[in-house]
């Protein structure tokens, strides 16, 4: 079961996720890492919850892998 982005319960620290980075909204390319922090502060997101991935790299979630 994979579960989108958009709802911030959703969302781990520690979780695999598929993002997309601002640069990459155009061409829809996912890049996939592991939550290091929460930057959306509220609950939903209509384009996803933003993080900040371990490797630095930050974008919107548009899939939760690790459920």
């Amino acid at each position: 079961m994979v579960l989108d982005g958009k709802h911030r319960k959703h969302i781990q620290i520690g979780k695999k996720v598929e993002i997309v980075k601002k640069q990459d909204q155009r061409t829809g390319k996912l890049t996939i890492g592991v939550i290091n922090r929460i930057l959306t502060k509220s609950s939903t997101h209509p384009h996803g919850i933003k993080v900040q991935l371990e490797s630095g790299e930050i974008g919107r979630v548009k899939h939760v892998l690790d459920v």
